[in-house]
Order: C-alpha cells, then sequence, then structure tokens
C-alpha cells in the first residue's frame, strides 16, 4: 500500500523520535492532533490521514449505517487499507518508535487496526472509542500498551462499551490504562494530562 494512500499531513521526526500517527474524529482533519502531538513530543514525527468517506460534509474513515452501527464490510475493507498505510510509513522509518492516537471515529479506526496488526504500534492512545463488535482474538496484542480515555456520561460512547473493550484487550494481554471523567464526550485537560504522560514515560516496546 502506498504511503500517499490518504491524503495527509506529515512532520518528520528528528533522529531516535517517535513516529506518530493521529486519527481525526468524525467533524475534524488531518490537523486537529498535531498541535497536541508537537506539545507533547516536539521532536517527534507525525503522520495525519485525512478520513476517505463523505459524511454530511464529514470525514470519517469508514461509513456508517446510523449512529453506533456501521458497515462492518466497508470498516473491514478501510481497515485494511489504513493497514498498508500505517505499514508504508513504518517502514520508511525503521527502527523509529510508532505511536497512534485516534479520538471518536478516528479511536474506533485505530482499534480496528490495532486488533489486526498490533504489531505496527509500540503505543496506542484510544479516545472515546466506541466497539459495538466483538474483535477476533489476537495473541499479538500481548505486551501492547494501550491507553483509553472516556467520560463516564458519553452519549455516543456508553461507558459499558468502553469497559467491555478494555476488558477485551487485557485479556488479550495488553497493558491497559483506563481513564475515565465525569463528562461526555469533549476531550477535558485530564484526559491531555494522561496521554502527555502515557506517551512520554511508557517503554516504548512490548
Amino acid at each position: 500500500m502506498s504511503r500517499d494512500a490518504y491524503h495527509h499531513s506529515f512532520k518528520q521526526p528528528e533522529t531516535g523520535a517517535p513516529l506518530v500517527f493521529t486519527f481525526h474524529g468524525t467533524g475534524g482533519d488531518e490537523h486537529q492532533f498535531t498541535g497536541l502531538i508537537e506539545q507533547i513530543l516536539p521532536d517527534a514525527g507525525i503522520v495525519s490521514p485525512r478520513g476517505d468517506v463523505s459524511e454530511h460534509g464529514a470525514n470519517p474513515f469508514f461509513r456508517r449505517k446510523a449512529e453506533g452501527v456501521y458497515d462492518m464490510e466497508d470498516l473491514a475493507a478501510r481497515s485494511e487499507k489504513m493497514i498498508g498505510f500505517v505499514r508504508a510509513h513504518r517502514e520508511e522509518h525503521e527502527g523509529a518508535p510508532v505511536f497512534g492516537l485516534g479520538y471518536s471515529n478516528g479511536a474506533n479506526i485505530l482499534a480496528s487496526v490495532l486488533f489486526q496488526a498490533p504489531e505496527l504500534f509500540d503505543r496506542v492512545v484510544l479516545m472515546h472509542p466506541l466497539i459495538p463488535w466483538t474483535p477476533a482474538a489476537n495473541p499479538d496484542l500481548k505486551g501492547r500498551h494501550v491507553l483509553i480515555t472516556a467520560g463516564r456520561h458519553d452519549p455516543i460512547c456508553p461507558l459499558p462499551l468502553t469497559e467491555t473493550l478494555a476488558n477485551h484487550l487485557e485479556g488479550q494481554g495488553a497493558k491497559v490504562d483506563l481513564q475515565l471523567h465525569d463528562g461526555g464526550h469533549e476531550v477535558r485537560q485530564q484526559e491531555v494530562h494522561a496521554i502527555a504522560a502515557f506517551l512520554s514515560s511508557v517503554p516504548a516496546s512490548p
């Protein structure tokens, strides 16, 4: 798969710095989290693809039939496309730690990639994910570092499904940190602090 399979923004990493993939929410674009990563990891490289589905003027990463109801065939195809995109960039930066951060719809495509190809990422941040299906078991998830952030009263991503996701990943041997705030779907400052600590201090490799 080409490293240009998606319209994306790109920043070259400094020597020895990680390469960070960011995946925006449905209403965002490829610039949504570049500033955050630049603050947390100023030397990091950044690859930020733009979702390639058109939905009422937004750019999600896969098609939905309704809110919380996914077109699973489309999700599978676009996950394979994203796996190829990530792998192509990773191969261009051999030896660099590779991190992934996604919010909402971006967290969902990132999670789907993680379920299928966990070897692509050393650390993953899933912000307000909604995974309404049961992922297949994958022993390669063992030892992967995953931070999940969410709101206890999120009307889009219900807490029980967030907890089910965390339990699934832990059951596969991943090292999961679940950070919750008392709000809804919004990103709160305590999430940003948790993300900064996670990306800055967790060992790069499982």
